[in-house]
C-alpha cells in the first residue's frame, strides 16, 4: 500500500509541475510584453542567486562579462537565462560544470551565447529540443517536462529574435540567441 501511495504522490507532483510549466508556456504569448530597460547584469545576478543550490552542489563556475542594458521584458529575460544555465547544470555529465555567457552587439540586434561543457546534444536533435514536450532523456535520467526550451524559444521570438545551438554529443553545447534592438517600449 505504501508503495502505491508513493507512486500516486510522485505522479501528482509530476502532473503539478507539468501544469505549472504549461501555464508558463501559455502566459508567454498571452501577456503583453513589457519592454523596458533591462540590465542583464542584474538579471544574471538574480539567476545565479536562484540557482545557488545546484551551483554549490555541482561546484559549477558561471562566468560572464559586463553585460548590456537592452530593451526587453525583464522577467522573460530572467526565464531565458535561468532555463539555459539551469539546463547546463542539469545536463553536466561527469564534469564540473563550466558555463560561459557572452554577447556581441550587432547593428540591429544583440547576439548572446550560453556555452557549457556538459553532455552535449547530437545534431539530429538540434531542432527537436525546441518543440514542446520533446525530451531526449527519460524522466529517470533527468527531471523535467520538456517545456523549458519551448518557453525560451517563444520568449526569444516574441523579442524579435532567433535561437539555435551548436553541439555534438559528449562535447558540451552552445546556445545562441538574438534580441532585436528596435523593440517598441511600452508603458
Amino acid at each position: 500500500a505504501l508503495e502505491f501511495i508513493e507512486f500516486a504522490v510522485d505522479g501528482t507532483k509530476r502532473m503539478r509541475k507539468l501544469i505549472d510549466d504549461l501555464l508558463e508556456y501559455s502566459r508567454v504569448g498571452s501577456r503583453g510584453s513589457n519592454y523596458v530597460e533591462c540590465d542583464l547584469n542584474e538579471v544574471l545576478s538574480n539567476v545565479v542567486t536562484n540557482l545557488e543550490m545546484p551551483i554549490k552542489e555541482t561546484g559549477a563556475k558561471i562566468t560572464y562579462p559586463e553585460m548590456p542594458v537592452i530593451l526587453a521584458d525583464v522577467s522573460q529575460m530572467g526565464q531565458v537565462f535561468q532555463n539555459l544555465v539551469g539546463n547546463a547544470l542539469k545536463f553536466k555529465g561527469e564534469k564540473t560544470p563550466q558555463v560561459n555567457i557572452d554577447f556581441k552587439e550587432n547593428e540591429n540586434d544583440f547576439l548572446f551565447s550560453v556555452k557549457d561543457n556538459g553532455i552535449g546534444i547530437a545534431k539530429e536533435y538540434h531542432d527537436r529540443i525546441f518543440i514542446i514536450f520533446q525530451r531526449l532523456h527519460s524522466r529517470e535520467e533527468y527531471e523535467g517536462t520538456g517545456i523549458g526550451l519551448a518557453v525560451v524559444k517563444k520568449i526569444i521570438e516574441q523579442h524579435g529574435g532567433k535561437i539555435w545551438l551548436e553541439s555534438d554529443e559528449g562535447k558540451g553545447a552552445t546556445f545562441f540567441f538574438t534580441i532585436k534592438k528596435n523593440l517598441q517600449q511600452q508603458n
